[in-house]
């Protein structure tokens, strides 16, 4: 620059001035130009407190599958993937069902369900020539998840069986989820204690105006199935459209154990009931007995009154049986208190005390006046007329003696036809009661819709 002056006593020449007002005119554009680049190779340079320069020079060369995991973790996918259908697909290959068990008293099924679940998220691929695996674990709150549900359920509880799921390299997602649910099912227990049933499970999964997820099923694994009284026979995968699935579930009743604890008893006591009858008549003997077995049968009922079923749509039949029972028992002692009566009094009239109470007080009179004949016998010596009087009493004495005890007997052989008769009319209606009990127990069906929490 100073060559290309021309210095004329101390001052610049004219090529000078034209050189110096460029410069002045380029020298703020050229400040802005160098403080811009030496901004940005300040961010370049600047790492945040949390990382160290040798993780930000290897992020980009990070192929692991931790870096592969949190790629896939930064896309922040909640929301489920959704296509042109609006609809997702989720396959259910093995569904376990496990009955826990059966609440007789509010008609509760207590059940648990094992669910291996997998679906297809596009967004969750990735190439395998960057990243070498065919898959990576997830945290399940990390990505979108569907929930599985049971529609008839009181309460329900849904849990992930892990935190983690698996995804593949071509976006498929597994996953195991474990539900409780207490399901509303009304159990025909009109048999009972010969109860067999079925209750449906329904499982379906979030979905509304032709949107949402739907179910594919596979298999249907019945795991542990006897808890307590009650078996599950069998349980199968239906439908009643193509998005209401359900679980076929078919319970039976154990009847070894209420029918040893319930039916047995009230069989054997109407036997012994049948058998007192052996018991004579008079003595009072069998009324007490029969009194014994009415309050023992009626402590029985009371006592096992929590172990009955609760009341349904088909209430259980063995309630009006125990109430059969309790009036055969009621009758035969009723039966057996009056022809004891009958025997013993003639008549089965209580009002009526005068007549019941004339004979007492003709034979105390004539009681009274055999005394008096014999302590005239004993003190006088009768006549002739006077001991042909004697005899005359004597005889109507025995005569009227003799009356009495063939009416007495009259009396009891009537009140024994009575019994016996009434014996095989008991004997007769009581076996075939019990018969007939048990056939309808064991053969009759009770119609009940499962399905009325499907309203349409």
């Amino acid at each position: 620059l100073a060559a290309e002056c021309d210095i004329v006593g101390g001052r610049p020449g004219p090529e000078a001035k034209s050189h110096f007002f460029v410069i002045s005119l380029l020298a703020p554009l050229l400040e802005t130009l160098l403080d811009a680049r030496i901004y940005d190779l300040w961010n370049i340079l600047e790492v945040p407190s949390n990382k160290t320069v040798l993780e930000l020079v290897d992020s980009s060369n990070c192929t692991s599958r931790r870096c592969l995991s949190n790629v896939l973790i930064d896309k922040n996918l909640l929301s489920q993937p959704q296509n042109d259908s609006c609809t997702q697909e989720v396959r259910v290959p093995i569904l376990e069902y496990q009955t826990l068990e059966v609440n007789t008293k509010q008609l509760h099924l207590l059940i648990l369900l094992q669910a291996s679940i997998e679906w297809e998220d596009p967004e969750l691929a990735w190439d395998t020539s960057v990243y070498k695996f065919d898959e990576v674990i997830l945290p399940v709150d990390k990505i979108w998840t569907p929930e599985l549900f049971v529609t008839n359920a009181i309460t329900s509880t849904l849990k992930h069986s892990s935190a983690n799921v698996l995804v593949y390299s071509n976006g498929t997602v597994k996953d195991n989820l474990i539900i409780n649910a207490e399901v509303n099912c009304e159990v025909n227990l009109f048999n009972y204690p010969f109860a067999y049933d079925v209750c449906p499970v329904a499982v379906q999964a979030w979905g509304t105006d032709k949107c949402g997820t739907t179910l594919k099923f596979g298999d249907l694994i019945l795991t542990d199935n006897s808890h307590g009284d009650w078996q599950t026979v069998d349980a199968e995968l239906q439908k009643k459209r193509d998005d209401r699935n359900y679980i076929h579930v078919e319970l039976k009743l154990k009847s070894t154990n209420p029918f040893l604890t319930l039916m047995l008893p009230s069989y054997l006591i109407i036997f012994v009931d049948i058998v007192s009858f052996a018991l004579p008549l008079r003595g009072g003997g069998r009324n007490a007995f029969k009194v014994t077995l009415v309050l023992s049968f009626t402590l029985f009922i009371n006592i096992l009154n929590s172990q009955l079923p609760g009341d349904s749509e088909c209430s259980p039949i063995i309630r009006p049986h125990f109430c059969i029972c309790l009036i055969f028992l009621v009758v035969s002692m009723v039966v057996s208190m009056l022809t004891t009566r009958l025997s013993l009094e003639g008549q089965l009239v209580f009002c009526c005390w005068s007549k019941g109470s004339a004979p007492k007080i003709t034979e105390n009179k004539e009681q009274n006046e055999d005394e008096e004949t014999k302590a005239d016998i004993s003190t006088i010596q009768p006549n002739g007329s006077e001991n042909s009087q004697i005899l005359r009493k004597v005889a109507k004495y025995l005569e009227t003696h003799e009356t009495n005890e063939a009416e007495k007997e009259r009396q009891h052989k009537f009140a024994d036809m009575l019994d016996k008769t009434f014996f095989w009319i008991y004997f007769l209606g009581g076996l075939g009661y019990l018969v007939i009990m048990t056939v309808i127990m064991l053969n009759y069906k009770c119609e009940v819709n499962h399905f009325d929490f499907w309203h349409n």
